[in-house]
């Protein structure tokens, strides 16, 4: 019987730790994190952690054992050279939005791909991604588009009680 060495033991926890994270996920964003600063690396990682996303760098050999047989599975395409990957659990559109504002702002790093609810989306996809708005402000500005008719017809109504009034 082989002996199982401490390596290997600390292996399967990365990649039961990956399971787990991607179990929860809504969507998951993998880019190439090469030629950022430890100080940009900081200020995007308290931008995600703002946004409820979780960033990590891990091994392309262990994301690709983890995320066999799922649904983010077809990421495992990219994962070549420096990659880290961030995970949202509530708002989908978060990884991309957040980690494009990254990209812009230092000039560095660039997009892989996504799995957004099961559909995989390329660079180019993400980077459409990263412009849809946030499920709150989506919210918001439905709830607008809506009160904007009906504040209308209220001041209509006023308007129309107040001349009879007079």
């Amino acid at each position: 019987m082989a002996q199982i060495s401490a390596a290997q033991i600390e292996k399967q926890k990365v990649i039961d730790e990956i399971k787990e994270k991607i179990s929860k996920a809504k969507s998951a964003v993998v880019i190439d994190y090469l030629g950022i600063t430890v100080e940009q690396a900081d200020t995007m990682r308290k931008s995600l952690r703002e946004a409820d996303v979780d960033y990590t760098v891990y091994k392309n050999t262990l994301m690709k054992r983890a995320i066999e047989g799922t649904e983010y599975e077809a990421l495992a395409d990219v994962l070549k050279g420096p990659s880290a990957i961030a995970f949202s659990y509530d708002d989908v559109t978060a990884p991309a939005r957040v980690l494009s504002k990254a990209i812009k702002d230092f000039n560095q790093m660039s997009f892989k791909a996504a799995v957004v609810e099961g559909t995989f989306y390329d660079e180019e996809g993400v980077k459409k991604l990263a412009n849809i708005p946030g499920r709150e402000e989506l919210i918001a500005k439905f709830m607008g588009s809506i009160q904007s008719p009906v504040s209308a017809a209220v001041r209509t109504f006023a308007a129309i009680r107040d001349a009879k009034a007079e």
